[in-house]
């Protein structure tokens, strides 16, 4: 099997899964691009996935010759390592380009999509071009599958990763390493994983966070700087604010009074530590223009948001990530009797509605891949009642 991976989220995936499937079948041997998590799986990466975390219409365009060329890297390792399946981690542009380049030119290979695009929100056009161009598609959600199902790709549900990877975190050993006391609130502040979100999202984060310290001197602030940005995460974090490391991250998501995130995984993974959540999102305009007012057709940005169909954790993006914004919304949270308590009731809702309880994410996509390994995987829909 040959795994790819093109940013951090996606590594982390990819070492979920090679080590689900190695549990079923010891004899499966594994070639792959990523990163730390597959590479502890034993997997090293044969090119360098740097670099390649892009998201946005201007930094497209500047990166467009180091994708290209880590595309046609990548397509050329994996006719070189000359797998029985090929597993696509997420990030829709580069590895639609890998799987294309693949099909082409082996086409007996079997293409496996691990996290489909978004087509719920922008470009459901995008659900035939990737039938198009896979063997079959692990998906988050069981409304997704109306897009695919005209096209007859098979699709298997496994719910969102970091469900099955939760594990409870200590809120009060944290307050305890760091000194925090009985009557003072945690607030978190996570700009994100990627350059272009620490460069457009934190700002706004740290200036909200600073007027929050300004008129409550009890707030200790927690950030999480990713190891792809931790300098450039790092630069931004005031001297206020405790940094924690990963091993700690559990713990803190766990003592935090409210946290204030940068759409991604992470925001379901606070939830399920039970913080009350602010969701912030901010693109390049030209990205953001074209994105609002042709492709977007979702009304939330965040999972929680899509799978209740409510705003069940507030979202300011673009023009609504605002100080002013951020800031009212974390002191309703803070001061306001109750309002926390109803929205971390409205989270684990959604949580449930996500598959929380259920088989992990990694478990089962490593018996689709497993399927498609030895039979050519279940025929389109069959997967969706197993999901």
């Amino acid at each position: 099997m040959f795994v790819v991976a093109a940013e951090a989220s996606g590594d982390e995936l990819g070492g979920d899964l090679i080590a689900a499937l190695r549990a079923r079948d010891p004899t499966l041997a594994f070639d792959g691009v990523g990163a730390g998590a597959m590479a502890a799986q034993g997997v090293s990466s044969k090119i360098d996935i740097g670099g390649l975390a892009i998201l946005g219409f201007f930094d497209g365009l500047r990166a467009f010759g180091r994708v290209k060329r880590a595309v046609a890297e990548t397509v050329a390792a994996i006719l070189a390592s000359r797998p029985d399946v090929v597993v696509l981690i997420d990030s829709w542009g580069f590895t639609l380009r890998v799987a294309q380049g693949v099909r082409a030119a082996a086409p007996h290979i079997k293409l496996v999509k691990y996290i489909g695009p978004q087509v719920w929100a922008t470009r459901p056009g995008r659900a035939k071009t990737l039938a198009r161009s896979v063997d079959h598609l692990i998906c988050l959600m069981q409304s997704e599958l109306p897009y695919y199902a005209p096209y007859g790709l098979a699709c298997t549900v496994c719910g969102h990763p970091a469900l099955g990877r939760f594990k409870p975190g200590d809120g009060q050993a944290f307050r305890r390493r760091h000194g925090v006391a009985g009557d003072e609130d945690v607030v978190l502040v996570l700009p994100g994983s990627r350059p272009s979100e620490i460069r457009r999202i934190g700002p706004t984060l740290w200036r909200a966070a600073g007027q929050l310290h300004a008129t409550r001197p009890k707030l200790r602030f927690v950030a999480a700087a990713a190891k792809a940005v931790r300098a450039a995460a790092l630069a931004q974090i005031p001297s206020f604010a405790v940094v924690i490391e990963d091993n700690e991250k559990d713990d803190a998501f766990a003592a935090a009074n409210v946290a204030i995130a940068a759409s991604g995984t992470v925001t379901t993974e606070v939830a399920l530590q039970g913080a009350p959540l602010i969701v912030a999102y901010k693109l390049g305009w030209i990205t953001w223009a074209v994105g609002r007012f042709i492709l977007f057709k979702g009304k939330y940005a965040t999972l929680m948001n899509v799978a209740a169909d409510a705003e069940v954790a507030p979202e300011f993006i673009q023009t609504k990530l605002t100080v002013a914004n951020l800031v009212a919304a974390a002191s309703r949270l803070l001061n306001q009797e109750g309002a926390a308590a109803a929205q971390i009731a409205a989270q684990n809702r959604a949580l449930d509605l996500m598959g929380r309880g259920g088989p992990a994410a990694s478990d089962i996509a490593a018996e689709a891949v497993l399927g498609v390994l030895k039979n050519g995987g279940p025929v389109a829909g069959a997967a969706a009642a197993s999901g």
